[in-house]
């Protein structure tokens, strides 16, 4: 069953939840002086993306680095087709 709530119970609790952010806002002050009026690193850091890296950056292997891996591939394979013919 819904909860009908009248206009002065929706203002009082308006004006509760200004006091918590007031107070939240407060204590945020304080930590940025006890900082030394720094902002936190992570407000001005890039947003990650859902790999973890920053959007834009792309890590370039090198062709030896492919090289390993393709060998190192040929060999699972080689392994694989010889256990599987036995």
């Amino acid at each position: 069953m819904p909860v009908r709530l009248d206009r002065a119970t929706l203002e009082a609790a308006l004006v509760g939840y200004q006091r918590q952010v007031e107070d939240i806002e407060s204590k945020m002050r304080d930590l940025r002086r006890q900082l030394g009026g720094r902002p936190a690193a992570a407000a001005h850091a890039p947003a990650p993306t859902a790999v973890g890296r920053p959007k834009g950056r792309r890590h370039r292997m090198s062709a030896e680095g492919r090289a390993r891996i393709a060998a190192a591939q040929r060999a699972r394979w080689a392994k694989f087709k010889k256990t599987k013919a036995a």
